[in-house]
């Protein structure tokens, strides 16, 4: 596949090597609150008993609830980085968060100081007054890589994988996989078959056609839908995957529908004026809900 002028000292090699600097991300209490809200906490009834742990201390809890889809937003800071990759060439204005990987082993602290180590990807929590229950916090390191790069013809395929640490222990707390598409990048490759690398597993690979351009929408039916799915329990969730379809316009209505398969709950998103499909993907669960 021939290289275009615009990407024609694109670079494979230099991206998928390159070591990322390390970064510090802090929030709080009100941060993790504020999102459990933006994602529809207590929004039909502002005394829920099963959602004010996210919000509020309730009946002497000491600390908030943190839902597990908050993990997507520790690692966010990842596409704010493609500037500093070398050998990639894109238009930042045709950057497109495609889809989200992001499997959860342990809670995570109601607040934080978070470093980010983006050569290993990593995440450290240097102040912790959350599900840790200790005033002292325990480091928390994000080890990120590049972990998939591909050429598209038209566009590209860029794949940044954090997982996060506690640094005392050694423990994992999640990894995310944030799959980005670079509309105009492609078109690189060096020979007849188009560039391609990825170090996780086939059936977790990325699937998109051209057509993936066009989707603009964020995530929150993320955080809704592991909070319906929860029943009070956010470490029941195990993993959690999206895939953005379609835009969505301001003042639409989204419509979740669900069904279980096996521990896993399937979902789709869509926009009810339209009937039109704009987000899909699974819950994976420890143990199958009672609710479904």
């Amino acid at each position: 596949m021939a290289s275009s002028s615009s990407t024609a000292s694109t670079d494979p090699q230099l991206i998928i090597s390159h070591k990322f600097p390390e970064t510090t991300l802090t929030y709080t209490e009100r941060d993790v609150a504020l999102y459990a809200l933006g994602v529809g906490a207590c929004a039909r009834d502002p005394l829920d008993e099963e959602e004010l742990k996210y919000v509020y201390h309730k009946n002497g809890q000491p600390f908030v609830k943190v839902l597990p889809t908050f993990a997507a937003i520790v690692s966010m800071g990842a596409m704010g980085k493609l500037e500093e990759l070398q050998g990639l060439k894109y238009d930042p204005r045709l950057l497109l968060h495609g889809q989200q990987y992001i499997e959860i082993y342990k809670p995570f602290p109601s607040s934080a100081c978070v470093s980010f180590d983006y050569n290993s990807c990593m995440l450290v929590a240097q102040y912790d007054s959350g599900s840790h229950g200790a005033l002292l916090p325990p480091d928390i390191e994000n080890r990120s890589v590049v972990a998939g790069f591909h050429d598209k013809g038209k566009a590209a395929i860029i794949d940044i994988e954090t997982t996060s640490y506690d640094k005392g222990s050694g423990e994992a707390l999640c990894k995310n996989r944030s799959t980005i598409y670079l509309r105009g990048a492609g078109g690189f490759s060096k020979s007849s078959s188009p560039f391609t690398y990825s170090n996780y597993p086939a059936d977790q690979a990325s699937v998109f056609s051209p057509n993936i351009a066009w989707v603009v929408h964020g995530f929150l039916p993320f955080g809704a839908i592991i909070k319906c799915l929860c029943n009070g329990e956010p470490t029941m969730v195990t993993s959690i995957f999206g895939r953005l379809l379609l835009h969505v316009y301001p003042g639409e209505t989204l419509v979740t529908e669900m069904w279980l398969e096996g521990s896993r709950v399937i979902y789709q998103t869509k926009v009810k004026e339209r009937d039109r499909a704009v987000l899909m993907g699974y819950v994976g669960l420890k143990q199958a809900t009672s609710s479904m």
